[in-house]
């Protein structure tokens, strides 16, 4: 359970295989690597795992950190498919809102909750 206001680590695919490259090539045992990058030695022995099921596949992240739409509100130029995949991701999130009841007024700074949807037994 993460505790407040910690950050979390995202490895890249070539990180975690040079991570447990000495291990693959039994130059190094995982405790020798936990030691020496201070990670948990359980996630280590679970990154051979998948390398060794799947190859490089098998270490390639599944969750994407942060907000998606930073990657494109931050930009000054978009290309023509950056804007395109833009809006998307922002009517995919006005869908979401809808199944859930909430109404955008104006420019997204005011959300009404649709009260017919939520109600309370007394």
């Amino acid at each position: 359970m993460a505790r407040k206001g910690q950050k979390f680590k995202y490895w890249t695919t070539e990180e975690k295989y040079q991570i447990i490259k000495p291990a693959l090539n039994m130059e190094k045992s995982t405790w020798d690597i936990t030691r020496e990058t201070g990670l948990n030695n359980g996630m280590i022995n679970n990154w051979i795992k998948k390398y060794r099921e799947k190859g490089m596949d098998g270490l390639i992240s599944k969750k994407r950190p942060g907000n998606p739409l930073c990657k494109y509100s931050n930009k000054k130029n978009l290309t023509d498919i950056e804007k395109l995949q833009y809006e998307n991701m922002k009517l995919r999130i006005e869908n979401e809102r809808l199944k859930k009841g909430y109404l955008v007024k104006g420019d997204g700074t005011v959300v009404v909750v649709d009260e017919k949807k939520f109600w309370t037994s007394k």
